[in-house]
């Protein structure tokens, strides 16, 4: 019997190999090559594979490989661009060269690569699983640390869920598990009978390593993800979830339940992150600043890549911490440099000013508009988290390359309609995009 090779699987491997505990190898240049990374090379080179051989060829009649690509994958060309005018712009091109390749290895290489991959239901069905296998994993970690006081410290507690990525990502598990849960939230929403119950009875088990996380930011984020799904696939339900939510958030106002333990002290300082920011909070804004400062210096085409932590303390104000503290029991103690603005897109302000701001921010729209668009539930919730996140975040350590498959499968969602290029796909069953 002949077996078909699926160059989804490679994908599925990139996600799970993610899930490795940290053991980054430092090179002389400063970058840090995991086996994730390789995987991604050599997903890269499987995708380039099948648009050159026959086979591949054969999806669509076109006399190049860039023709073979599905019109909306040019999203991706601006922002290419713009990191590479970024870069020749720059004081110092060898520096900034290892960012450059990561930047476009991110936002380019990878979703590219996943949507060649994933050209039916199967190759949906494998790079879903394997992105809801991942953030099974770490969720399932996060709460054996949360529970026994392995975690990562918060408070002079060891209690803060960060799976295997350990305290220095320490928002690394939330975000894995936050696209765990939306996609299957939006395959539980899509499907019927006892696939959707066990669909959404996964999703709500996931929120509770997402709670124990201690991630303000993430919950914002899952949040609004979890209303846009909700709201495409029903406005009534959507509503009635509001209402819950909002009674729910009355309950917490008024102190019952809260404030005793970290998980209530963190919902606390939600409510007070403006009127009393906490010393993380004041970092993050001062961080903002200095962004901006450099963006008004180098306005059209940035500082260049990694020019933010060349140019922090040229710009940064006083009040500005000299690194955050994080601890857990692998990692011991450490004092980690504050090197990005923890917001993608201040961070790309800085570094690639208003051009590759304007092509970040084109790109994400526009996969956002076509995912609402065409009512894909699963491509909608997985791009409003995202652009939710860049607000408080930015690219770093190996959830990041998760982060870049998601970008992949929710384009392959979209683009399903949009192209002829997979005749293999029946536009009517692909998962989270609803019944057509």
């Amino acid at each position: 019997m002949r077996v078909r090779f699926r160059p989804s699987l490679l994908a599925a491997a990139l996600v799970l190999l993610t899930c490795l505990p940290a053991r980054h190898e430092e090179l002389s240049s400063g970058v840090r090559l995991t086996a994730a990374d390789v995987m991604s090379l050599v997903l890269a080179v499987a995708a380039v594979a099948v648009l050159l051989t026959r086979a591949g060829a054969a999806l669509l009649p076109a006399r190049s490989v860039a023709e073979r690509l599905p019109a909306r994958a040019l999203v991706f060309a601006p922002v290419a661009a713009a990191a590479g005018v970024s870069l020749l712009a720059s004081a110092d091109v060898l520096a900034g060269l290892p960012g450059y390749v990561r930047y476009v290895q991110v936002f380019v290489v990878i979703p590219l690569a996943v949507l060649v991959a994933v050209r039916d239901r199967t190759d949906t069905l494998i790079v879903g699983g394997a992105l809801v296998a991942a953030a099974a994993a770490q969720g399932l970690v996060g709460c054996v640390q949360a529970f026994t006081g392995t975690g990562a410290s918060y408070a002079g507690e060891q209690v803060r869920a960060v799976g295997t990525f350990g305290a220095p990502d320490v928002m690394g598990m939330a975000s894995v598990v936050s696209f765990g849960t939306i996609v299957l939230l939006g395959a539980g929403l899509t499907l019927r009978g006892r696939h959707r119950a066990a669909a959404l009875t996964g999703a709500a088990l996931l929120c509770v390593p997402l709670a124990l996380s201690l991630s303000r930011g993430t919950w914002l984020a899952l949040a609004g993800a979890c209303l846009v799904v909700l709201f495409l696939h029903s406005r009534v339900l959507a509503a009635r979830v509001v209402l819950a939510g909002a009674a729910a958030a009355i309950v917490l106002a008024l102190g019952v339940g809260t404030g005793a333990d970290p998980l209530g002290r963190r919902l606390d300082s939600v409510a007070s992150s403006m009127s009393q920011p906490d010393q993380s909070l004041r970092d993050r804004f001062s961080l903002w600043r200095t962004a901006v400062d450099i963006w008004l210096e180098h306005p059209v085409t940035g500082a260049g890549p990694r020019g933010f932590a060349q140019l922090r303390d040229t710009y940064a104000p006083i009040e500005l911490s000299s690194g955050s503290d994080t601890e857990d029991p692998v990692h011991g103690f450490e004092r980690r440099p504050l090197l990005s603005p923890h917001n993608m897109y201040l961070l790309t302000l800085s570094e690639q000013g208003l051009l590759g701001l304007a092509a970040l921010a084109g790109c994400l729209a526009s996969l956002a508009w076509w995912a609402v668009r065409e009512r894909s539930l699963i491509a909608a919730g997985l791009l409003t988290w995202q652009i939710v996140d860049f607000c408080y975040g930015d690219i770093g350590g190996a959830p990041t390359l998760v982060m870049s498959v998601a970008l992949g499968l929710a384009l392959s969602l979209v683009t399903r309609r949009e192209t002829s290029a997979f005749p293999d796909v029946q536009p009517e069953v692909v998962v989270g995009g609803g019944v057509r």
